[in-house]
């Protein structure tokens, strides 16, 4: 049974083999990189070729149409077969037998990369920038597309190549190439503080919270004299029922009843501020000794200045 054939293309090279990992043959070492072992025969055209040195290859699975890149480590495969990375044959998407063509390229030099690793893990080495550096001196060539994997303390870590310039496959050997990172497959963006999250709050919510805000009551303040003397009687608190409007509540604060006639009374005779302007005429004498006390009572109260209140007007206070 013949695995392979050649095709000479003048001074290219092509071929097909079987696939097979580097682990069946105890190289388990050119895992860390991105060359493959050839057969003998493959030596021998090569070196009748003029190819530009050193050797890169591109290898096609024809069933998937999956293309990379790769370089050569030795020459000591049986014919036929080649064996290659494991990481390689997963990008190629390559099972252990399966055919895949090689074929000889020229690449030009890289000038940029992008890597993406698969997990956040890689980004805490001590300093990823360096094993980088030493795994790179590994492989000969990078191509858009794969992932690449990267041995470390015990563990490996896998890369993607999601960007390279000047060319979607570059070559990496003797040359200054920039390399920059894209965030890891599983990174996710740090929460934000839930002081920061504006509320949305339901119109029901709304209207709880403002319930429970509390509400303004006017003239609910402590009474003090003017004259800096102590206040003996302390007015009630004036509250407006919840079911009248404020024409209602002015008018039964305006015109007292009758029955505080002689509560009025009595507080203008010990020297109260009484507010209203209907305070005089509220309650009338029932006898005539009555009126003659009252008058004599509020003659010397004529001779002062009454106070009436939010008038704006300048008033002086006696003793």
């Amino acid at each position: 049974m013949q695995y392979f054939d050649y095709r000479y293309h003048g001074t290219s090279f092509e071929q097909t083999y079987r696939c097979y990992p580097a682990s069946f043959i105890d190289k388990s070492h050119i895992e860390n990189g991105d060359k493959i072992i050839m057969p003998p025969s493959a030596l021998d055209r090569l070196a009748s070729l003029q190819i530009d040195y050193p050797m890169l290859f591109e290898l096609h699975n024809a069933s998937t149409e999956r293309v990379s890149h790769c370089g050569v480590l030795e020459f000591i495969a049986e014919e036929g077969l080649i064996y290659v990375p494991y990481w390689m044959m997963e990008n190629l998407l390559l099972q252990e037998g399966d055919i895949v063509r090689v074929k000889n390229v020229t690449l030009p030099k890289g000038t940029y990369v992008k890597l993406q690793p698969h997990t956040s893990d890689f980004l805490n080495i001590s300093n990823p920038k360096a094993i980088l550096e030493t795994t790179l001196r590994n492989f000969s060539c990078l191509t858009t597309g794969d992932s690449i994997m990267v041995a470390y303390n015990g563990k490996k870590y896998y890369i993607n190549i999601i960007e390279s310039k000047p060319s979607n496959a570059i070559s990496i050997i003797e040359t200054d190439c920039e390399v920059d990172f894209a965030p890891p497959l599983d990174y996710k963006e740090p929460e934000r503080p839930a002081s920061s999250v504006p509320k949305n709050n339901t119109p029901k919510q709304d209207e709880a919270a403002a319930a429970e805000e509390p509400k303004f009551n006017p003239f609910t303040g402590s009474g003090r004299r003017l004259d800096g003397k102590p206040l003996k009687y302390q007015p009630p608190p004036v509250s407006t029922p919840s079911g009248t409007n404020g024409k209602q509540a002015a008018v039964s604060t305006g015109q007292p009843s009758s029955g505080s006639s002689s509560q009025s009374s009595s507080r203008k005779s010990q020297g109260k501020l009484v507010f209203g302007s209907n305070a005089n005429s509220s309650a009338a004498p029932k006898n005539q000794k009555e009126v003659g006390k009252d008058t004599k009572q509020e003659q010397p109260a004529k001779e002062e200045t009454k106070f009436a209140a939010f008038t704006g007007k300048k008033y002086s206070l006696k003793g």
